[in-house]
């Protein structure tokens, strides 16, 4: 059986449960995190058990839950940090601010080693991801996308059932649901997305039942 360009395991940690997503290519056996909040050593102790080379680590958003480990890990692993976008750049900076205020344990201020901008791409192993800057939860917000493979990591920009919250520093609504209608819709309805939080869905199935954003919801149908 051929093997496929693309293996994950999600990972939920700290006590948000935010899905941190180990991707790896099983030709090479060499792979990213995707949004490690925290909980470090458990991330460690996954990657060790897949007997994983990390070649970076891959941030959607500047938020706690998402970002509070990175530092830790790529230290850790001896490898960069890649994304967000620039504009998230203020979050990142006050991740040590966030954990005290929050009560959260290991957040660590971070300062990636590459921003990355709308259209670039990002390889791991031999698969790569089109990156697309979808703004509105955060301003710097990215997601990962691979066309080929029907998959995309949308960090906290829609949920099965639900789109994120704008009320944070620099979120917008109506941003938020241009990011989701002009940036994700047109990937097709059989696209798969790993949310921030929360079960796996698929952009078809939000277009029909999401209360936020559906087709009926914003007078698309």
């Amino acid at each position: 059986m051929t093997e496929p360009p693309l293996k994950a395991a999600i990972v939920p940690v700290t006590p948000f449960q935010q899905n941190c997503s180990l991707i790896w290519c099983p030709r090479t056996h060499r792979g990213a995190f995707i949004d490690p909040g925290g909980e470090v050593e458990r991330l460690l102790a996954v990657c060790r058990e897949q007997n994983l080379t990390i070649e970076k680590v891959l941030l959607t958003h500047g938020h706690l839950d998402h970002a509070g480990g990175a530092a830790s890990l790529a230290r850790t692993l001896g490898v960069p940090i890649v994304g967000p976008h620039r504009d998230d750049e203020f979050l990142l900076a006050s991740l040590e601010e966030s954990a005290s205020r929050y009560g959260f344990p290991g957040g660590e201020n971070c300062a990636p080693d590459h921003w990355l901008d709308d259209g670039e791409r990002v390889e791991v192993g031999e698969t790569s991801f089109e990156v697309r800057h979808c703004p509105g939860h955060t301003p710097g917000h990215v997601v990962f996308c691979n066309e080929d493979m029907k998959i995309v990591f949308v960090g906290d920009v829609l949920f099965a059932g639900s789109i994120g919250r704008t009320d944070f520093p620099r979120g917008d609504h109506e941003q938020l649901l241009r990011s989701i209608t002009q940036r994700l819709w047109p990937l097709g309805n059989d696209m798969r997305f790993v949310p921030g939080h929360g079960p796996m869905s698929t952009f078809g199935q939000e277009r029909k039942t999401n209360p936020f954003v559906s087709d009926r919801v914003l007078g698309l149908g």
